[in-house]
């Protein structure tokens, strides 16, 4: 008689431990999916797009680069012009790299002046017209 209940036991238990592998089995598969979805090229280009749009800062920062490019481009072009003389664009070159580096690393100093040169000068003017 021992034996025989035992032996119940031992299928029970064969049963349960089925029963836990197939759910396993499925959990396991599930986050298989999920990870094969996730890491797809498309997925991961969106899921960057989405943390760059949602990250301030780095909007911030790639906007204060390009202003910085663009008002280094400026300068070059403002003390080169249509000269072709060697020492000029070499001149206009150091100045470009000076002013796109000062302006891409202090934003918010040049912001602050333009808005102190709108606030004096600019402003002042238009109210007297």
């Amino acid at each position: 008689m021992e034996n025989r209940s035992v032996s119940i036991e031992l299928k029970n238990s064969i049963q349960r431990l089925e029963v836990q592998l197939a759910y396993e089995e499925q959990l396991l598969k599930e986050q298989f999916n999920f990870t094969y979805e996730h890491f797809k090229p498309v997925n991961l280009l969106k899921s960057t797009i989405q943390e760059i749009a949602a990250s301030p800062y780095l909007v911030d920062n790639i906007i204060a680069t390009a202003v910085g490019l663009a008002t280094g481009y400026l300068s070059k072009k403002i003390v080169i012009g249509t000269s072709g003389n060697i020492f000029r664009k070499i001149l206009g070159l150091l100045m470009q790299l000076g002013v796109t580096n000062t302006v891409a690393q202090h934003p918010d100093t040049i912001k602050s002046i333009g808005q102190y040169i709108y606030q004096h000068f600019l402003r002042n003017k238009r109210e007297e017209i």
